[in-house]
């Protein structure tokens, strides 16, 4: 029999290949830090199925806001990033953390608050509502956390150059929580609507504000740069943004809905 016939060395060499072929059999992942936009809406569940299908990559998400999604790659801690704010991204590139920002897919912000709308905020302006909340001094909930979101928040706000008011609040929270406060203390917020047609506890919240072209919400994907980080899975990081932005992944995107309605738009210009 075998066993009589190997060293202790030999048992160690077929131990160790033997692990060796375990590894190569194990699937490989990698890690794709996001938004929680993308998390919270649902589109990340719906689309990553189908992307590990068709390249049998598992995909470990890590969803906080932009800011620390673009931190998180910046220290080598993610293989992809996938993010929305398109600044912060190009600078990302500039800076040397990734070869090249692929756009994906784009949905929109809208302004929500209380149905009764006691600023006069709705309307299709979102400077001008933003100087209405302030002037009412009415509860407004932002996120607060260096998100996409909060940084387009703020560029309304700069454009509104009157101040916030002094019912302004940061929560320092994801989309989700902030809208959850928002429902509760009857504040305005402004949202991505993927994230508000994932959300169910609406309360008295109703869409005040949307249709601005100034609330366009481009979204970016792109492989942190192996150069400077080499232990990243850079081919497979490759391999899922070749697939996102492929027209497989595009029709994948495009077929994700909430009670029939679309939450993204893909738009990758390849």
């Amino acid at each position: 029999m075998l066993r009589f016939l190997l060293s202790p060395r030999g048992w160690s060499a077929l131990v160790l290949l033997a692990a060796c072929g375990l590894a190569a059999a194990q699937p490989s992942s990698i890690t794709v830090a996001s938004t929680t936009s993308t998390e919270q809406s649902g589109l990340f569940a719906h689309l990553l199925p189908a992307f590990t299908r068709a390249t049998g990559i598992a995909v470990k998400v890590v969803a906080v806001g932009t800011g620390q999604a673009i931190d998180m790659a910046r220290r080598g801690d993610a293989d992809v990033l996938f993010v929305h704010d398109q600044p912060a991204e190009e600078k990302f590139v500039a800076d040397g953390y990734a070869a090249r920002r692929h756009p994906v897919m784009y949905n929109d912000f809208i302004l929500l608050g209380p149905r009764d709308d006691p600023a006069g905020a709705r309307g299709s302006d979102i400077v001008d509502a933003l100087r209405k909340v302030a002037a009412a001094n009415a509860a407004f909930v932002s996120r607060g956390d260096k998100s996409g979101t909060h940084a387009a928040e703020l560029r309304y706000w700069a454009l509104a150059g009157a101040g916030k008011g002094g019912g302004y609040r940061e929560c320092g929270c994801g989309m989700g929580p902030a809208l959850n406060i928002a429902s509760s203390t009857g504040a305005y917020t402004l949202a991505d609507r993927g994230t508000w047609l994932g959300f169910r506890n609406r309360g008295d919240l109703a869409v005040l504000v949307q249709g601005d072209k100034r609330l366009f919400n481009q979204y970016g994907v792109m492989a942190v740069s192996p150069a400077k980080f080499p232990h990243l899975q850079a081919a497979q990081a490759q391999r899922f943004v070749d697939w996102v932005v492929s027209p497989e992944g595009q029709q994948a995107i495009a077929a994700y809905k909430i009670g029939g309605e679309q939450l993204f738009f893909p738009n990758a210009q390849r």
